[in-house]
C-alpha cells in the first residue's frame, strides 16, 4: 500500500517536473540545421577562387543566427559528397527547417541540373550520371523536414566541362546555366545565381555578388525568405549591371516564413537598432583578440564604422606576425655567423653572413616600427570610441553613470579627439550645456544623413526645426519607417545609415529634369517650345480658315474674272467648245455632262438635253456661248 502511494506520488511529480520544462521552451524553437558546400580546387578543371570563401561567408552567416547544426564541407570529391549528403539526410529527418547552400561547378543535360564534385573528369557526356549529383539528389536529402526546404545553387558559373566533354548522342542538349525546375513538394524553394540558362559573375572581390547578398539578407530576424531573395536580387542587378538576376522556383503559403525568427513583440522595450548588433559583434571579436574572428566580422559587416576599427585591429596583429617572423630570421642569421666563425670558414662565407644578419636586422626593426604604429593607430581608435560613447551616454542618460546605462550606438557623433576620462568629468559638472552639444551633435549627423539621402536640402547646423522635421517625415514616407519626427535620435541616425543611395526623390524647378543627383536644364529643339507639363512639345502651324460667301449673287468682280477666263473672238471655235459626246443618251442622262450656263445676272447648270456652242459676240459682258437645246 504504501508503494503504490509513494509511486502514485512519484509520478504527479514527474508530470509536473515535465510540464514546467517544457512550458519554460521558447515558443519558436524551431530546429534549423544546414549544409555549406564550396567546391573551389578542382583537379580538372581551372580554380574557384570564390566558392570556398563564399561557403565560409555562409557558414558564418547561418551559425550567427543560431542554427542548431551547420555542417560545412569544401572542395569535396565525389565519395564525400555522397557521405555528406547521406549525413544531412539524417540531421533533416529531425529538423523543422533544412537548408542546403552549394558553390561551386553545375551543369544542365537534357533539362537535369547537375552539381559536379572537384574529382570529376566528364570526358564523354553519359560520364554525368557517373561522376556527378543531379539536384534531385539533394532535394531528396531535404525532403523529410518538417516546415520548410530551401536549396540555393550558386553553381550558375561559365562551365569549362561543356566545352572539352565528348557527345555521344548529337540531340544531347548540354547548357552552360542550369535548367529551370519546379520542386514537387510543397515549402520547397530553389535559388539560383542566375536565371536559367545563364551564367553567373564571380565578381572582383573575395565573395561573388550573389553570396555578398545572401550574406546581407537571408540571416535578418523576421525577414520572410520570399523578400529576402527579392532583396538579394535587387542587389545582385546593381552589382552586375544587369547581368546577372537571381531568380527563385517553388512557392510557399500566405503567411511570412523567415529562417531567423522575429522577437516576440513584449520582449524587447526598445526597437532593435542595427548599430546595437554590429557593436556587439565587434566587442565580441576584440575580446577573442584573434584574426579568424576580426576576419568574421568583416565578412559579416565589411562596411561601416566598427568594421574600420576592425581592420586596424587586424592590422595590429598582422603587423605582430611579420615582427615575429623577422625576429626570428634574423636569430637565424645570426646564429649562422656565429657557426661560420666557429668553423674557421673562408672570408666571403663570413662576409655573406654578416650581410645577411645586416639585412635580417634592418627588417627586423622596420617589421618593430611597423607593428608600433599599427597599435597605436588600434590603440588610439579604441580610446576616441569609448570616449565618444561616454560623452553620448553621459549626456542623455540624466547624468546617471556610464556603467549604469546601454552605451550609445552613434560612436562619429561626439568629438573623437578628447580625452576618455574628460567628457565623464564635463557631464557631471556641467549637464545642461552637455545635453544640449550633445543632442545638437545628433541633429547635426541626422541632417547631414538626410541630405545625402536627398531628404533635406536646408544648412546642417543642429538646429532641429520644422525644416528638419518635414525632411524626416519625407523619408518616413519614402523609406518605409515610422521614425518620431519631434527630435533628432540615434534610431533615426542608424535608420538613414542604412540607406546606401537616394531614398527621397529629386525635385527640379521649372525648365530642368532630374538628372542622377543634379537637375539638368532641358533644352528643346528647334520647331519645339516647353509646355506647361515640363515637356517639349512640337509647334502646330495656324491652319486657314475658310471665308463663306452669303451673298448667292455673284459679284462684279467675279464676273468679270470668270469672263476673262472665257475664250475671245479670237481664239478658234473648237478650242472654247466643249468636245460633244458621242452618245446622246449618255449626254442626256447626265445633264449635259455638267456644263455651267452663265449670263450677267447668274450661273445654272444646262438643262437636261441642251449643250453650249460657241457662237462669238461682243461687248465686255456679252456671253460667247450659247445653250442649244435638241
Amino acid at each position: 500500500m504504501f508503494a503504490m502511494r509513494l509511486y502514485r506520488h512519484l509520478r504527479v511529480g514527474l508530470l509536473l517536473a515535465a510540464s514546467l520544462f517544457l512550458a519554460s521552451q521558447p515558443a519558436w524553437a524551431t530546429k534549423r540545421v544546414a549544409l555549406v558546400v564550396g567546391n573551389s580546387s578542382y583537379q580538372n578543371a581551372p580554380l574557384l577562387p570564390n566558392p570556398a570563401n563564399d561557403a565560409a561567408a555562409i557558414a558564418a552567416t547561418l551559425k550567427g543566427a543560431g542554427f542548431d547544426v551547420v555542417d560545412s564541407r569544401l572542395n569535396l570529391a565525389a565519395t564525400d559528397m555522397r557521405r555528406a549528403l547521406r549525413e544531412f539526410a539524417d540531421q533533416a529527418r529531425n529538423a523543422d527547417i533544412a537548408l542546403v547552400y552549394y558553390a561551386g561547378h553545375g551543369i544542365e543535360i537534357d533539362g537535369t541540373n547537375y552539381l559536379i564534385p572537384t574529382d570529376a573528369r566528364l570526358e564523354r557526356d553519359t560520364d554525368i550520371y557517373d561522376e556527378a549529383f543531379s539536384l534531385d539528389r539533394v532535394l531528396l536529402a531535404i525532403e523529410p523536414a518538417r516546415q520548410l526546404r530551401v536549396v540555393i545553387v550558386d553553381a550558375c558559373r561559365n562551365n569549362p566541362f561543356a566545352d572539352s566533354m565528348k557527345r555521344t548522342v548529337a540531340s544531347r542538349s548540354i547548357s552552360r546555366g542550369l535548367a529551370r525546375v519546379e520542386p514537387a513538394v510543397s515549402n520547397t524553394l530553389i535559388a539560383f545565381a542566375a536565371k536559367a540558362g545563364l551564367t553567373a559573375l564571380d565578381g572582383n572581390s573575395k565573395n561573388s555578388p550573389y553570396a555578398t547578398a545572401l550574406v546581407k539578407y537571408i540571416a535578418k530576424p523576421g525577414l520572410d525568405l520570399r523578400r529576402a531573395f527579392g532583396f538579394v536580387r535587387d542587389d545582385v542587378l546593381q552589382a552586375t549591371g544587369n547581368r546577372q538576376e537571381p531568380y527563385v522556383y517553388g512557392s510557399l503559403g500566405g503567411e511570412d516564413v523567415a529562417l531567423v525568427p522575429a522577437a516576440k513583440a513584449e520582449e524587447p522595450i526598445q526597437a532593435a537598432n542595427p548599430q546595437s548588433e554590429i557593436r556587439r559583434d565587434y566587442e565580441l571579436a576584440l575580446q577573442l583578440r584573434n584574426k579568424p574572428a576580426l576576419n568574421a566580422f568583416l565578412t559579416q559587416h565589411p562596411d561601416g564604422y566598427y568594421s574600420n576599427l576592425a581592420k586596424l585591429q587586424l592590422n595590429q596583429l598582422e603587423a605582430e606576425d611579420a615582427r615575429v617572423a623577422a625576429t626570428a630570421k634574423a636569430q637565424q642569421a645570426e646564429q649562422q655567423q656565429a657557426r661560420l666563425m666557429s668553423q674557421g670558414a673562408q672570408r666571403a662565407e663570413q662576409e655573406k653572413a654578416a650581410a645577411d644578419l645586416k639585412a635580417a636586422e634592418e627588417a627586423r626593426i622596420a617589421a618593430e616600427r611597423t607593428k608600433q604604429a599599427a597599435q597605436e593607430q588600434a590603440t588610439e581608435a579604441e580610446r576616441k570610441r569609448t570616449a565618444s560613447e561616454s560623452t553620448i551616454v553621459a549626456a542623455l542618460s540624466g547624468n546617471k553613470p556610464a556603467a549604469e546605462s546601454t552605451v550609445a550606438d552613434n560612436p562619429t557623433a561626439a568629438a573623437p579627439g578628447e580625452d576618455s576620462k574628460t567628457p565623464k568629468l564635463a557631464a557631471l559638472s556641467d549637464e545642461p550645456r552637455q545635453t544640449d552639444i550633445a543632442r545638437a551633435d545628433i541633429a547635426k549627423s541626422v541632417q547631414g544623413e538626410l541630405s545625402r539621402v536627398g531628404c533635406f536640402a536646408g544648412p546642417v547646423d543642429g538646429q532641429w526645426n520644422a525644416a528638419s522635421q518635414r525632411s524626416l517625415a519625407l523619408f518616413n514616407r519614402h523609406a518605409g519607417t515610422r521614425l518620431d519626427v519631434k527630435l533628432a535620435s540615434l534610431d533615426a541616425l542608424d535608420a538613414i545609415k542604412l540607406r546606401p543611395s537616394r531614398v527621397c526623390p529629386l525635385i527640379c524647378d521649372r525648365g530642368y529634369r532630374p538628372d542622377g543627383d543634379q537637375c539638368s536644364k532641358i533644352t528643346c529643339a528647334e520647331g519645339s517650345f516647353l509646355n506647361d507639363d515640363n515637356e517639349c512639345e512640337k509647334q502646330r502651324g495656324k491652319k486657314p480658315v475658310a471665308k463663306s460667301n452669303t451673298d448667292d449673287r455673284p459679284s462684279r468682280a467675279d464676273r468679270s474674272a470668270r469672263q476673262s477666263r472665257q475664250p475671245t473672238a479670237d481664239v478658234p471655235p473648237r478650242q472654247a467648245s466643249p468636245k460633244p459626246q458621242a452618245d446622246g443618251a449618255k449626254r442626256s442622262a447626265s445633264g449635259a455632262g455638267g456644263q455651267i450656263y452663265c449670263n450677267d445676272l447668274l450661273c445654272r447648270p444646262v438643262k437636261r438635253g441642251c449643250h453650249l456652242e460657241y457662237r462669238g459676240g461682243g461687248g465686255p459682258y456679252a456671253n460667247p456661248n450659247a445653250e442649244v437645246c435638241n
